[in-house]
């Protein structure tokens, strides 16, 4: 058995202890993406930019030129695109860190310009009103659960929704609250559809803590535009207020009104079968009699007194 050296040993724990934030397929991907994209500029840029100046100056200096000109937009293309990963994570993070700032930079200015009794009666004011007030802690938990589902959201994309080749998962746009919850803007790369997302509603629903979710096209132009609806609670369900009663005058008179006897039941053996169909009643007399027997003469006749209505047949 071959023995690992100490350095490889350590390389080893520190690839053991490590976490990755960006995954090596989509760093893979990008610099791939950022070579691409610096020759292609390079090559676009310099050709353009010497074919401008080449009728003032000498074409060799304008050659010279438009090469120094791509090389410089080049590694600026180069450096964006390689950049794009970390700037998709900044982007995701942005709410939160304008708030860390926010925070940060606001005590140490509150400590450096004010008295500790100034300062502790600011948090109190600050902190204990929204606290304090009902639709204004409410509205502050809304926003809170937004900034919330935009990463729980981005987790599902990374867990069990298939991205592209390269990696991309779907860029997260903005989220608002709604009466029954969140609302988020989502735009899909490409391997991606509005099938994938509602094969896997129920596990979305299950990561963001909701009832449900729903995923429609948010854009009639374009199929990556979407909008999804995340349902954390039945608003129908409650007791809403209607207007209505206010505008009932509380000293118009009651009227009394007489109750009609309605009837509680039917006793059909009581109503009439030919009056239901529409046909006049028949008359009532003594049972039929049979017909009299047929005689050889043809000038006798039979009387039947009952005759069946064709009606009744057809």
């Amino acid at each position: 058995m071959f023995k690992s050296s100490p350095r490889r040993l350590l390389r080893r724990r520190a690839q053991v202890g490590m976490v990755s934030v960006l995954e090596a397929r989509v760093l893979r991907a990008s610099a791939r993406n950022a070579r691409l994209a610096f020759f292609l500029t390079l090559f676009a840029v310099g050709l353009l930019t010497a074919t401008i100046i080449a009728d003032r100056v000498h074409p060799i200096l304008a050659l010279f030129a438009g090469i120094a000109a791509g090389i410089v937009c080049g590694a600026a293309a180069w450096l964006l695109v390689r950049s794009w990963p970390i700037l998709r994570l900044i982007w995701w993070w942005t709410p939160e860190i304008l708030l860390s700032l926010t925070v940060v930079y606001g005590w140490t200015a509150l400590a450096t310009h004010t008295h500790s009794v100034v300062r502790f009666a600011i948090l109190a004011v600050v902190v204990g009103v929204p606290a304090a007030i009902g639709p204004i802690r409410r509205r502050i938990i809304a926003w809170a659960w937004c900034l919330i589902v935009r990463h729980r959201l981005r987790v599902c994309f990374a867990e069990f929704i298939i991205a592209n080749q390269s990696g991309t998962l779907p860029l997260i746009l903005l989220a608002r609250p709604t009466p029954v919850g969140e609302r988020v803007w989502i735009y899909l790369r490409p391997g991606l559809s509005l099938s994938d997302l509602e094969a896997r509603l129920d596990k979305i629903a299950v990561a963001c803590h909701a009832i449900s979710v729903i995923v429609e096209r948010a854009s009639q132009s374009t199929a990556a535009y979407l909008r999804v609806d995340i349902k954390r609670r039945d608003v129908l369900s409650a007791d809403v207020g209607s207007p209505l009663v206010g505008l009932v005058d509380p000293d118009t008179p009651t009227i009394p009104r007489p109750v009609p006897d309605l009837p509680t039941a039917l006793d059909l053996p009581d109503i009439d079968k030919a009056a239901v169909w529409g046909r006049p009643p028949r008359a009532t007399g003594p049972s039929r009699t049979p017909p009299a027997p047929a005689t050889s003469s043809p000038a006798a006749t039979a009387v039947v007194t009952d005759v069946d209505d064709v009606t009744d047949w057809i």
